[in-house]
């Protein structure tokens, strides 16, 4: 008998591709249908339901029935940060043609990862918060200083409320294209959607690659001297 978890049922859900590509589509927080998985696993509606019913029994997904239509989405962000850590530890993807290096180039500068900001523009988002002093780390978590409380509210987000919630505050998030941490948690939550909020992040319908746009870009050089490009 070892103390550790077992991690072999685990290792068996995510051990099949098929099944990790269901995951990868929900890892931006949304909820998908069982067909949209199936179309985009590759896979017929009977194989992905018997895929869905697995992930749903193992822990990392959940259902919910509208209609005749079930929806999945990932149990919780933790579920979501394994999978970007682990993705960290894979060998990075070798995308075959113009279209697939496109859609890797797009995830990689800019991102969600659950519901908050990945990729490069995440990663620089966070150095920039640490090096003026905004934010400071805390373990695995961060706190926010003096400075960064006005900064966040400056922005219109509620520090003191992100604290509150019955999750992480503002977790680092090991990213799977940069190997090196973004901000997550209730504050890198409550960011992104700041930053969806003043337009200076576009979301893509149907993608997890989100753009930053020109006033994006103006706004995080003028609030943290920041050029994304």
């Amino acid at each position: 008998m070892t103390a550790f978890p077992d991690l072999a049922p685990i290792g068996a859900l995510l051990g099949d591709p098929r099944r990790s590509a269901m995951l990868a589509e929900l890892a931006d927080g949304r909820a998908l249908s069982a067909g949209e998985l199936a179309a985009r696993a590759g896979v017929t509606a009977q194989t992905a339901s018997a895929h869905l019913a697995r992930l749903v029994e193992g822990g990392l997904l959940t259902a919910d029935r509208q209609g005749r239509h079930r929806f999945y989405r990932l149990a919780s962000s933790r579920v979501a940060s394994a999978l970007e850590t682990l993705a960290a530890l894979a060998p990075p993807p070798a995308p075959a043609g113009r279209f697939e290096r496109a859609v890797l180039g797009d995830l990689r500068f800019a991102r969600t990862c659950y519901g908050h900001l990945a990729g490069r523009a995440g990663v620089a988002v966070r150095d920039r918060l640490l090096e003026r002093g905004l934010i400071v780390p805390d373990g695995m978590e961060h706190r926010v200083t003096a400075a960064g409380e006005g900064w966040f509210s400056d922005l219109g987000i509620d520090v003191a409320a992100a604290a509150r919630a019955r999750r992480s505050f503002a977790r680092a998030c090991l990213d799977w294209t940069e190997r090196r941490p973004h901000l997550a948690g209730a504050l890198g939550d409550a960011l992104l959607a700041a930053l969806v909020e003043r337009a200076w992040i576009r979301r893509r319908s149907g993608e997890r690659a989100v753009d930053l746009t020109e006033a994006g870009a103006r706004g995080l050089a003028a609030t943290l001297d920041l050029a994304l490009t």
